[in-house]
């Protein structure tokens, strides 16, 4: 059987320890048997960032603005134990954060419904998308380990030598402080994305931040997020039958836990980053979630929600089969290689990505399936498979 063509290459970003395993793997037996597959390849593995300075992470979030899809394995984001075993030179960033930051994106993420793993919280029916802004806060924060007695102030001085003071703490003793920021125009395009993919989906957006505590960092998302909705979206929501609602974080947490599920729950980058895991967990595990970045330019990067399973890595250095869940990392390439199908007219190759995504649930379904599922799911007597054996059985499934 001749294989399915492709127009335009995809991006395509490698990683680190078990998950670039699995995703060689993923392409031997799942994609390329049946997909003429064509990438621009960039190795984002931590020793290639450490050679080429992390130009290598530069030049492919580049290269997904030229082509306008991407696939990315997950990646090591050093901490100083991971400096020392790598021997680098510096503690490099996320990855993540840096090709989010040059996509000015939010991150989607929305659990993976399988028959036999049921939510924790039994209320729930329909997946519950997290949307988390993918630009400053935290993540581009600045910090100080304050030595001693002393004064801390945030300063502004404009082009125009206007100077904003606003004192911070006064301290009697050692401490610490930071400072982070945000952008208008990354709060905007946060915004934009967030009421795009809720009416792509059909489904009711919800905001939340504090603003009654941060009375003018979090309530300049609040307002940025009205403005535009009154702007450019309010009618359109109506006319779709959908709803944006806005209310502070701590009242969102209570009203989640109680909801039926159905809806986007658009967040700050760090409350988007605590709850998107509390949500894959509790739904399942985050090996059972879909994660794609959007631009407001219409560029996607899809992407595995975990991190790289260096435990089992370990596992597999010393010859040991492990039984490592793969399905975030197969469902990052069906939503590529659909994305892609559908910028191109390639109806064959969505088909494709939708059968290979029904053959995996369908496989789970079965009673075969990783480890980490077979402890949770509420189907008699599972198989626990090997990595590779969970991957041969969906390609038996075909």
């Amino acid at each position: 059987m001749a294989k399915i063509a492709m127009k335009t290459p995809l991006v395509e970003m490698d990683g680190d320890e078990m998950t670039r395993i699995i995703w060689q793997l993923i392409k031997d037996e799942l994609i390329c048997p049946f997909v003429d597959l064509k990438t621009e390849y960039f190795d984002l593995g931590l020793k290639m960032r450490e050679a080429t300075g992390d130009q290598v992470t530069i030049d492919s979030a580049e290269a997904t603005k030229r082509l306008g899809v991407a696939v990315k394995c997950a990646t090591i984001t050093p901490n100083a134990a991971r400096v020392e075993e790598y021997g680098l030179s510096q503690m490099w960033k996320s990855p993540n954060g840096t090709i989010r930051a040059l996509l000015d994106g939010t991150c989607f993420r929305t659990p993976i419904i399988v028959k036999g793993i049921e939510p924790v919280v039994r209320n729930w029916e329909r997946p519950i998308t997290i949307a988390r802004h993918a630009y400053g806060d935290v993540y581009k924060n600045v910090e100080i380990r304050v030595p001693g007695a002393g004064k801390v102030e945030l300063v502004y001085t404009g082009e125009d030598g206007v100077e904003i003071r606003e004192l911070v703490h006064e301290f009697a003793g050692p401490g610490v402080a930071q400072g982070m920021h945000n952008l208008d125009g990354s709060i905007t395009s946060f915004a934009r994305s967030c009421f795009e993919f809720a009416l792509s989906t059909g489904q009711d957006l919800w905001f939340a931040t504090k603003d009654t505590i941060s009375k003018k960092y979090d309530h300049r998302f609040k307002d940025v997020f009205a403005e535009v909705f009154e702007a450019e979206y309010a009618q359109r929501f109506e006319e779709a039958g959908i709803e944006y609602f806005y209310t502070l974080i701590d009242d969102a947490v209570a009203r989640v836990m109680k909801a039926k599920g159905g809806f986007i729950w658009a967040c700050k980058n760090y409350d988007g980053d605590v709850m998107s895991d509390m949500i894959s967990s509790a739904f399942g595990s985050l090996a059972m979630m879909t994660s794609v970045l959007v631009s407001p330019a219409g560029v996607y990067e899809f992407e595995a929600a975990h991190g790289t399973v260096q435990r089992h890595y370990y596992k597999h250095l010393a010859g040991e089969e492990t039984s490592t869940n793969p399905v975030a990392t197969i469902f990052a390439w069906t939503g590529a290689l659909r994305k892609r199908a559908e910028l191109d007219g390639l109806d064959d190759l969505a088909a494709f990505a939708d059968r290979l995504e029904a053959a995996t649930l369908a496989t789970i379904e079965s009673g075969r399936m990783t480890g980490d599922l077979a402890r949770i799911t509420t189907l008699p007597n599972p198989q626990t498979r090997t990595t590779r054996e969970f991957i041969d059985d969906i390609k038996s499934c075909f």
